[in-house]
Formats: C-alpha cells, sequence, structure tokens
C-alpha cells in the first residue's frame, strides 16, 4: 500500500505515524512545502521570544525520527491532483502516486484588502520564515502594531508584548477573541492587556499604511487617529488550502467535505485538519475548526481509515479553546454561546478578573466560557463531551457555578453506580 500525505503539521505528522503502527510494511510519504522539518506554528510566539530555539519548534526533536519511522519526508508543493492517474502534481515538475491520499494542507493567513498591506515590513506569524523576520524587528522599545485579537492574534499578542515592543493591537470586532469569548469576557481581556502595558483598540479598522517617518510605517485608523509603527503583524483570519483543488471535482465548500471516516467524495481521498469541513460535535453540522487537538485528531482518524479500519468513526470535535494572555486564562468550549431556548448561569468578579458563564440544555451542560479560572477546565470539556445529565445539580450551579467540581463528581459518580446495577 502506498500512501501519501500532503501537508506536514500536527494532522499530517500524526497520520504518517499512525499508518506506520497500522501497516509496518506500507510506502508512506509524507509532502511539506517548506524547507525546515515538521514544526508546530503554536510553537512559533515561543521562539519569538527566546524561550526555545527553533528546534523546539519541530514537531519531533530527533532529526532521524521520520527515518527511523521509513516516512519519506519531501519537501515539495503540489501544485494539483491527477485523480484518475491516482498522481499529486509536484511544483518541482515531477509527480507521486499513491493508493490512498492524506490532504492536510492546513490554511492561510487572508491579507485584508487594506492599501499598504503589501509593503515590505509587514508579516504575518506563520511560519518559521515569518517568525524569524519578526524576532529581529520586535525588540524592545520597537512599535509594533498587531492586526487582528482573535485567537491566533492573541497568541501572537503575548510574544510581542514580552519582547519588551511597544505594542498597539487593532480589533474590527466589538470584542477580543470575539469567536471565543462572549462579550463580558471579551472586554475584561482587553482590560486585562491594557493593565499590562499594551494599547488595544476594539470596533476599530485599520483603513490605510503608508511609509512613514522617522519610524517605517504611518498607520490610518477608522477612528481618525494615526498610529506609528516600526513593526506590523497581521493576524485577520485564515482560509483552508484548497484552491489547489479547483476543477477536480472533489467536493470543497470552506474546506474539503468529508464524512465521518475523514473521507472525502472519492473513497479514496480523505482529509484532515484545518482543510477539512468536519463534523462539530455539539451542532452535528460540519465546518471547518482550525485548532491543533482537531487537527491530531482528524489525523488519527483518516489514517485507520486509510489502513482499511473504517469502524473509526469521527463523532465530532468539540469546540475548544484555551488561551494565555499575558498570564491570564481565558476557555470556552461546546455551545459557548448558548443553544436556543437553553438556560444560563454566570458568576463574575470584575475586579479580579474572574468569570464563569455555563450554557444548558435542559439539565445538561453543552457550552462554558471561564476566565482566570483553571481549575475547572477539564471538568468543563468533561461534562460537554460526555452529555452527563446533571439532574438536581443543574439547579444548583444555575445558583453556584463555582460547585461545577462537585457537580461534576456527584453526576458522574451516580452514572457509573447505575450501570453496574444494570450488570
Amino acid at each position: 500500500m502506498n500512501h501519501v500525505i500532503i501537508g506536514a503539521g500536527p494532522a499530517g505528522v500524526v497520520a504518517a505515524e499512525t499508518l506506520r503502527k497500522l501497516q509496518p510494511a506500507a510506502s508512506i510519504t509524507l509532502v511539506g512545502d517548506e524547507p525546515e522539518p515538521p514544526y508546530s506554528r503554536m510553537a512559533l510566539p515561543y521562539f519569538l521570544i527566546n524561550h526555545i530555539k527553533e528546534e523546539g519548534t519541530h514537531l519531533r526533536k530527533q532529526a532521524d525520527h521520520f527515518a527511523k519511522q521509513k516516512i519519506k519526508v519531501v519537501h515539495d508543493r503540489v501544485l494539483g491532483l491527477d485523480r484518475a492517474a491516482k498522481l499529486g502534481l509536484l511544483a518541482s515538475g515531477s509527480s507521486i502516486h499513491y493508493d490512498k491520499l492524506l490532504i492536510a494542507t492546513g490554511s492561510t493567513p487572508m491579507a485584508p484588502p487594506i492599501p499598504g498591506i503589501d509593503l515590505p515590513g509587514i508579516f504575518n506569524c506563520w511560519t518559521l520564515a515569518d517568525a524569524r523576520n519578526i524576532a529581529t524587528r520586535a525588540k524592545p522599545g520597537a512599535k509594533v502594531l498587531l492586526m487582528g485579537a482573535g485567537f491566533i492574534g492573541c497568541i501572537i499578542l503575548e510574544a510581542l508584548a514580552q519582547s519588551g515592543a511597544d505594542l498597539t493591537v487593532v480589533e474590527m470586532a466589538d470584542r477580543m477573541v470575539p469567536r471565543m469569548m462572549n462579550d463580558i469576557a471579551g472586554h475584561l481581556i482587553k482590560d486585562w492587556c491594557e493593565k499590562e502595558g499594551v494599547k488595544v483598540h476594539t470596533s476599530t479598522r485599520v483603513t490605510a499604511i503608508r511609509k512613514g517617518t522617522p519610524h517605517a510605517f504611518a498607520v490610518d485608523l477608522s477612528t481618525g487617529e494615526t498610529v506609528d509603527a516600526d513593526l506590523i503583524v497581521s493576524a485577520t483570519g485564515v482560509r483552508s488550502n484548497i484552491k489547489f483543488l479547483e476543477g477536480i471535482g472533489l467536493e470543497t465548500d470552506q474546506g474539503i467535505l468529508v464524512n465521518r471516516h475523514m473521507q472525502t467524495n472519492d473513497p479514496d481521498i480523505f482529509a484532515a485538519g484545518d482543510v477539512a469541513q468536519g463534523r462539530d460535535f455539539s451542532t452535528g453540522e460540519y465546518s471547518v475548526q482550525a485548532i491543533q487537538p482537531t487537527a491530531t485528531e482528524h489525523g488519527q482518524l483518516a489514517a485507520r481509515n486509510m489502513a482499511g479500519l473504517l469502524g473509526a468513526v469521527h463523532r465530532g470535535s468539540v469546540n475548544m479553546n484555551v488561551l494565555d494572555t499575558l498570564g491570564l486564562i481565558s476557555s470556552s468550549f461546546g455551545l459557548w454561546m448558548g443553544k436556543a431556548g437553553g438556560t444560563s448561569a454566570e458568576l463574575l468578579n470584575r475586579e479580579r478578573f474572574k468569570y464563569m458563564n455555563l450554557q444548558f440544555d435542559g439539565d445538561i451542560l453543552v457550552g462554558a466560557t471561564s476566565l482566570g479560572l483553571t481549575q475547572h477546565v477539564g471538568v468543563l470539556r468533561g461534562l460537554i463531551q460526555t452529555k452527563t445529565r446533571l439532574g438536581k445539580w443543574k439547579d444548583k450551579l444555575l445558583e453556584d457555578p463555582t460547585q461545577i467540581m462537585e457537580a461534576y463528581l456527584a453526576s458522574t459518580q451516580a452514572v457509573g453506580f447505575n450501570a453496574a446495577l444494570m450488570k
């Protein structure tokens, strides 16, 4: 069996290693379009502030790891597919044959339509090459402007602030991390950042970027203000890498459409990670979830099905985000925004930057948001993922959300006891 994996990120690497365990004699090729060994984008901020060296970003630390696993790593770009001949067409002019193919090409940053966005000195923090460029410019006292305060933007924010740079953040939405945090939590994160010396503009757009003096850029904002910058970092969203698949008959939407086996409409082609439009645990709908835990889960499931274990069914990824913003830990799970007809419980201490919001459907916890309350993170995810019925504990949580641990222990023990009685 000849397995080819396009994409050397977490989904691709986990898939290759899983295939090797399941099929020791198979041929496995991992194709990545960057010159470095497979690495984690989530590690780039730590590289920016010298917490790790470049090698620390690598997904596998031993230089000979893939050779020992008999996984061939090819540094090339796949420009297209010939599905009839089962070939990946490479930028080098050659091609690569597959029996089973996994597309794990991830996503690409989107450039906002802003005059001047193509000026030199403006970077995404998406590749090791980007990180090297940013690291040489984000020095103590340098004026840095970060466009975007979503999940990825806030990870970069942490590194830029710790570099000692004079940091300004511009976010179009009315709060920080708008796809992860509700209004209260998003504004608390903004207040925390400003307390830590970061200037944050929400409900604000960059309208133009011009060459400046004495600083490299003059950045015009929708508020009428102009901000000086020596470095601009853009974190304004990503899109799935599916353009190279145009015209070949694979079904796509926001990403590649897959079934519960991570299989496309071509039975020999699978997709995983940021490029796959997979099942959401909470809604049952199919969406792109561009987070690393989902990517690794997808990669393992896809590999099992590529190896012929079609009983490996994707039951849906739980929407899960955990973020450290200058020491303030925030998290959201499942339907954190709530469900129509559901009920909610809320606890807020603005002065201490502590917040919890629980969302229920009947007596089942379906979503949660927390800020500054790290001890409950695993419990919240567990209750949502198991769809545990809370019974009378739901009413207690409506009065006091901090009893979530007690509710978890009581409810899960009751489930275990009842299951034992049925044996």
